[in-house]
């Protein structure tokens, strides 16, 4: 079976920053999986930085994953895996009070990690996997 392009106009593009056509997408449905590409706290529209703010920023990305996946047919009850990257692990506990409540109850399995988005001002950013069988 061929991999399927997902795409939405409501979340940000992801790419590179250099003005040429970037090879990566939203996300891909392979099968009866979707993986959705890591996704930074951007504006759909200017792709800038929501908000300085740790929890602001985990809603507006996780808000750019539950669009990314609507656009594949999916939601957040087909989630089997997420992992986050955090600029600091101090923001742990607030990335959490946001992740909980976006889960609203599903169970999914999570890997979260002290790392430095490749963005200025980023400071969390959240990939995922969806089987939609």
């Amino acid at each position: 079976m061929p991999k399927v392009i997902i795409q939405s106009s409501q979340a940000p593009v992801t790419g590179f920053t250099t003005g040429k056509p970037s090879p990566l997408a939203q996300a891909i449905r392979a099968g009866d999986f979707i993986y959705v590409s890591g996704q930074g706290p951007l504006d759909p529209v200017t792709r800038q930085v929501v908000s300085e703010d740790v929890r602001e920023q985990a809603r507006a990305v996780l808000a750019n994953i539950r669009t990314v996946l609507e656009a594949g047919g999916a939601s957040i009850a087909h989630i089997v895996n997420v992992r986050v990257s955090l600029r600091d692990t101090a923001d742990f506990a607030a990335f959490n009070e946001v992740f909980t409540e976006w889960v609203d109850g599903e169970k999914v399995t999570r890997t979260c990690v002290g790392a430095l988005p490749h963005r200025a001002g980023v400071k969390v950013e959240v990939d995922c996997v969806a089987y939609l069988g």
